[in-house]
């Protein structure tokens, strides 16, 4: 459990994060209100959810499918009554949609159409709509998952007829042992992809969001566009397992 310190450092970091987000976006011309800051809080224990909530974040994201569903059984997010946000942003085994759909708020890993199918599946049973986003691997290492960019506008024409799914745009990590000129091109080159689509895809499918930039980037991401930043370590501290 997190101690007094430990809370009060996370408070700490959650005021540092919101002025350093407040100066990125200075710098491209843009509002803090466009910003989605998500804590990412894999590993760590609902004391320290609870001490962010108190210094303000509404938005969790975790990438282990049991850790989600057994934080949102203690803490349920908003659709299932709760006052917070679980976003799952981890990748994800077909087996385990239906416990994403019971339990997450909103799905950041989606791509492929078999994926597809089984969350609208699960989401018909569930009777609710799901929020996603595609999962772009824009590095292009393979050892990420996602979808190559030109596989993107397939997977639409695919998610169209989900109707229990409903895409709000595009999430991507950045190469993780890159130099800053590389990860800046692999932003630019996201929101160039993001900016190729229309608004309005299909009833189902629209680009108003762009999750991408973590602890290391996030500034540089909102400067090329995020709406979505998803950080752990400099709010939270170093995992602790």
């Amino acid at each position: 459990m997190a101690g007094l310190a430990d809370m009060e450092a996370i408070s700490r970091n959650v005021l540092s994060i919101r002025a350093r987000i407040a100066d990125a976006c200075r710098r491209a011309d843009r509002s803090p209100d466009e910003i989605t800051l998500i804590a990412v809080s894999k590993t760590f224990s609902m004391a320290a959810v609870e001490a962010a909530i108190r210094a303000g974040v509404c938005h969790f994201g975790e990438n282990r499918v049991q850790e989600l569903a057994t934080k949102c059984t203690e803490a349920p997010g908003h659709w299932r009554g709760g006052n917070r946000t679980w976003h799952m942003i981890g990748h994800l085994q077909r087996n385990k949609a239906r416990d994403v759909v019971r339990f997450a708020d909103f799905f950041h890993a989606l791509d492929s159409s078999r994926l597809a199918r089984a969350l609208n599946e699960r989401a018909e049973t569930e009777e609710r709509v799901l929020p996603c986003l595609v999962q772009v691997n824009i590095s292009g290492e393979v050892s990420k998952f996602g979808l190559h960019p030109d596989e993107v506008a397939p997977l639409f024409d695919e998610v169209a007829r989900c109707e229990r799914i409903r895409v709000e745009g595009l999430m991507a990590m950045t190469s993780l042992h890159a130099g800053p000129d590389k990860i800046r091109r692999e932003f630019r080159n996201m929101r160039t992809l993001f900016d190729a689509f229309p608004t309005q895809i299909a009833p189902n499918i629209s680009m108003q969001q762009l999750s991408m930039g973590m602890s290391r980037d996030f500034e540089e991401a909102i400067e090329e566009g995020a709406t979505h930043v998803r950080i752990g370590s400099a709010l939270f501290g170093e995992r602790i397992r």
